[in-house]
């Protein structure tokens, strides 16, 4: 099935035309780059939701209880789910879509795991592709769960309009970590598992990092929510509609929309030239020698850095020469 094919299916609502699309996607097809060029002016009507926070905040059961809620209120779910990448055989568990398993009966939510292949931001490269393929797809939200890298997770805010950060009661020296981090990205902050003792400390904490933040002209709400009962998750989806009508209606909306867009460029520009850069790096012998050096303490990591970007720069200079 060619790209011209597959994006009519996806545009109809197809969901075995979805899932093929995402799977070139993912693996950065030729046909999965033409599938975002035909499919990305369709987008930009889905609530693009980030669920961010360290491992164990809860954030699977938190996605899990948005979803019901949203199909409460009579809206299509699409969730990205990123799960942890071996180092070794860069395989995953995708765990969350054991956790979630009792949504997948519901034709109104579509859920795809993906493994997060090593990217040290806890999303994978292509997640903002699959996630603009729901979007294209009708989805009205689209959930994109991050691995739970903790304070590195900040690459959401180039895939995600609206990042809700997920903390929970007794990570007081967790939550100070975020000062420099996540707090800077997230639009609404959550403390899960609020009835557990600690949960005001945890929403007094926040407010007081919040205070010092450096913030624009939104400022992000703090709620306690219980995602495994349910209790304040409508009050959570109420502050994320809010968000994204903000994000509609005025001057900061139009700011923000173009900051994201920036965002989303950069970083996968950033990510295109570092895996060029490894493969000219790696064909032209430079990188092997330079290795050499190091481990035999003959040069410090640092200068050959310098002495392989130099040699990718003549590689490609000279391949831009010959053209």
């Amino acid at each position: 099935m060619g790209a011209a094919e597959l994006a009519e299916g996806v545009r109809a609502g197809n969901r075995r035309a979805l899932a093929r699309a995402i799977s070139h996607v993912e693996a950065d097809s030729a046909i999965g780059r033409e599938l975002q060029r035909r499919l990305y002016r369709y987008t930009g009507n889905a609530q693009i939701v980030g669920i961010t926070g360290s491992a164990g905040a809860g954030k699977s059961t938190l996605v899990g209880a948005l979803a019901r809620e949203q199909r409460r209120r009579e809206r299509t779910v699409g969730i990205v789910a990123v799960d942890p990448s071996s180092p070794f055989s860069h395989g995953a568990i995708l765990g969350d879509r054991i956790r979630m398993q009792d949504l997948t009966a519901d034709g109104g939510v579509f859920m795809r795991s993906m493994a997060s292949r090593g990217n040290l931001g806890g999303l994978s490269e292509t997640a903002t592709g699959v996630a603009d393929l729901m979007d294209a797809a009708g989805f009205d939200v689209v959930m994109i769960e991050t691995v739970g890298a903790g304070q590195d997770e900040v690459e959401i805010a180039t895939a995600a309009q609206t990042t809700v950060l997920v903390t929970n009661p007794g990570g007081g020296d967790e939550i100070q970590s975020m000062k420099a981090g996540l707090m800077e990205v997230a639009q609404i902050l959550v403390v899960n598992k609020a009835d557990l003792a600690g949960a005001d400390t945890a929403m007094t904490q926040l407010k007081a990092l919040l205070a010092i933040a450096d913030l624009g002209a939104w400022r992000p709400p703090i709620l306690k929510v219980v995602a495994k009962t349910g209790d304040s998750v409508g009050t959570l989806v109420d502050h994320i509609d809010e968000h994204h009508a903000f994000m509609r209606s005025n001057e900061h909306g139009d700011r923000e929309r173009r900051d994201l867009a920036r965002k989303q460029i950069v970083a996968l520009t950033r990510a295109a030239l570092h895996r060029e850069a490894l493969v000219t790096a790696n064909q032209s012998g430079a990188l092997a020698a330079l290795v050499d050096e190091v481990a035999g303490r003959r040069r410090d990591p640092r200068s050959a850095a310098g002495v392989l970007l130099e040699a990718v720069r003549r590689e490609w200079g000279a391949e831009i020469a010959s053209r």
